[in-house]
């Protein structure tokens, strides 16, 4: 009986064992995968333009392995510190997809200034159609181009009104498809675990106050300045960069980078803000369901009382 023990005491360990270093090969393999596309993404406009210095490329070589390495560490953590909905798929993967779209789209556009081809001129051609479509009183397109000064040409106008609509419409396709998602899926999933603290680890639980009610109140917060920043920013760009020539921006990484910025993060907040009032929408369900499940057994024990007495 000790030998048959002591085996399959053996057997459960080296089976513990064996899972545990599974679980972490695969978070690993994942880590890694996820911390490849973010670089993928980082270089792509150096690869994609034409004549990118060399000094340029080991700059964004460099940017994008400090990038790669943060998300790595971070998705192969147990528990993330930066990294929000780590396992609330499909949020991330949504918000890089949107951000992808929006850099490759702009590269090629920029591109066609330099070196055209037919599919940059495609590209560009729709980008023109598109900027001008939204380039109306009071849209954000008509805004962005407030951030050149008044020395601008009419050329660089029209090169940051294209890449202002473009990169303003894909955020807005991303923000659809990303609540289209949400409700066709019923995120977050209750078939599954989906840990808040884990998917929120910048968020306080301990702060004060109800949890619900400060991710509805968070919730508010970024959609509020979600939706105002598209009209914030070129002011506050325009203001810092007064005095500086015109090309500081519209030079092909900064028209970029400052395009993709400008529409990738109110639409990440507007997302973010979307995510926390479902998540508060999920603790208030389970935590009604669980207070009717305790009602129901304290009634059903005080009639078991009240029948043997």
């Amino acid at each position: 009986m000790r030998g048959l023990t002591v085996g399959r005491l053996q057997v459960r360990v080296v089976s513990s064992i064996d899972g545990a270093a599974r679980t972490w090969l695969n978070r690993a393999t994942g880590a890694a995968v996820r911390a490849f596309l973010v670089m993928v993404l980082i270089v792509l406009p150096s690869v994609v333009l034409p004549d990118i210095g060399t000094d340029t490329k080991q700059i964004v070589a460099l940017m994008a392995l400090f990038a790669g390495t943060l998300v790595f560490v971070e998705y192969n953590a147990v528990y993330p510190s930066l990294v929000e909905f780590r396992d609330g798929a499909p949020f991330n993967r949504i918000r890089y997809l949107m951000l992808l779209a929006i850099v490759l789209f702009l590269s090629v556009i920029v591109a066609d200034r330099d070196d055209p081809t037919t599919v940059s001129r495609l590209f560009h051609a729709l980008g023109m159609v598109i900027g001008e479509a939204l380039d109306f009183p009071y849209s954000p397109v008509r805004l962005a181009t407030f951030m050149l000064t008044e020395t601008a040409t009419a050329q660089q106008v029209q090169d940051l009104r294209t890449a202002a609509g473009t990169a303003y419409l894909i955020s807005l396709v991303s923000l659809a498809v990303f609540v289209i998602v949400l409700k066709l899926a019923g995120w977050p999933s209750t078939k599954i675990a989906f840990n808040v603290w884990v998917n929120l680890p910048t968020f306080e639980p301990t702060a004060g106050g109800d949890v619900v009610d400060r991710l509805e109140r968070d919730s508010r917060v970024n959609l509020a300045v979600g939706f105002l920043l598209p009209f914030v920013v070129p002011t506050l760009i325009a203001v810092f960069t007064s005095g500086l020539p015109t090309t500081t921006i519209t030079s092909s990484q900064t028209l970029i980078w400052t395009m993709a910025a400008w529409a990738f993060l109110p639409a990440s907040l507007l997302m973010r803000g979307v995510a926390m009032a479902r998540v508060a929408d999920m603790i208030r369900t389970k935590r009604d369901r669980k207070i009717a499940e305790d009602e129901a057994v304290a009634a059903a024990d005080r009639a078991e009382e009240g029948r043997d007495h």
